[in-house]
């Protein structure tokens, strides 16, 4: 597989990452041995990044990774953490605000050292900011871990323009992850082009819209417990259809194309930029299957003006989060 570098200062990493988060919470129940099958099939595939969080299934991500890299090489992966969610027992995220003040960064990263088994975390990232935690204190304390040994690069999540700005005056930042498909067209304006100026790569999550953009998702689809897709605005009643109808009008756009709809939607994040590396949330070795696929997938100028006529900007029906969730994200508020 290729590789793409995360922007000036972070790591090497393949052209396509896969994110964990499905095979241990949010998404419903997984299947743990599938999900180390599939982790180990992404690693033989070559792709090297992996993305999880410490709060993904209290800790049983991380705990899955440790599992499935016991006969790997730990140079040959870069994974990334994501920290600060707080949770209850059974699982519900607590109200209130992340932790990311520096006691919190230092401990919950003792944590996630022990759970995954490593003597080092290659990214390091605040999930979503308390904001009343100067950026600042928590990127300084990631960076004491840097100095340390513990943390190789710093990473943000979520966050906005001015925010990057402030962050990168402490310390480098190798990338932002942040949600970037055809149905969350939002970093164009101002973040993308602030993290180029910065030199702060993206990781780009949500790449097929939660699985709006895969080619799988009917208007019937009956979520398991503990999906929480059921809550999503875009999930819901007429926001659905009209989401759906997107995703079949890119259908048509890929099999001109010769390829899926999950594969074109990935390939179209990818195009965007060498410094952009898209995602993929497969829990499943199918999954996973059809979604390297769209690494060796060369969109033209006439695809991509397809594409972007079957799903213009700004086209989606619903925000990508339900309200409550949107109040927390640094990445939609104005400066």
């Amino acid at each position: 597989m290729n590789e793409r570098t995360l922007g000036a200062t972070g790591p090497a990493v393949s052209a396509l990452g896969l994110g964990t988060m499905g095979m241990s919470d949010l998404y419903g129940p997984a299947d743990e041995a599938e999900s180390i099958a599939t982790i180990h099939a992404a690693l033989d595939a070559g792709i090297t990044l992996l993305d999880t969080a410490d709060f993904y299934g209290e800790g049983h991500n991380e705990l899955l990774i440790r599992d499935a890299l016991r006969t790997r090489a730990r140079e040959d992966v870069v994974i990334s953490v994501k920290f600060g969610a707080r949770k209850q027992p059974g699982g519900a995220f607590q109200h209130g605000p992340y932790d990311t003040t520096p006691v919190g960064v230092r401990d919950r990263l003792a944590y996630t050292l022990r759970r995954l088994g490593t003597d080092h975390v290659d990214i390091y990232r605040p999930a979503r900011l308390d904001p009343d935690v100067p950026i600042e204190d928590t990127v300084g304390a990631i960076a004491e871990m840097v100095r340390a040994g513990y943390v190789r690069h710093i990473g943000l999540s979520e966050v906005g323009a001015h925010t990057l700005r402030r962050a990168a005056a402490v310390h480098p930042i190798a990338d932002l992850q942040i949600e970037y498909s055809l149905l969350s067209r939002g970093i164009e304006a101002d973040i993308l082009p602030t993290a180029r100026e910065l030199g702060i790569g993206i990781t780009a999550y949500g790449v097929l819209s939660r699985g709006l953009l895969s080619g799988h998702w009917s208007p019937d689809r009956a979520l398991a417990a503990g999906d929480f897709r059921g809550a999503g605005p875009r999930f819901r009643g007429e926001a659905l259809a009209a989401n759906l109808r997107l995703a079949e009008a890119l259908r048509k756009v890929a099999e001109g194309i010769g390829a899926t709809v999950a594969q074109v939607a990935i390939a179209w994040v990818a195009s965007r930029g060498e410094d952009i590396v898209p995602l993929v949330g497969a829990r499943r070795r199918d999954r996973l299957a059809e979604s390297l696929g769209a690494e060796g997938l060369a969109l033209s100028a006439g695809d991509l003006a397809a594409i972007e006529a079957a799903v213009p900007a700004g086209a989606a029906a619903g925000d990508r989060y339900a309200a409550a969730q949107m109040a927390l994200l640094d990445s939609e508020r104005s400066v």
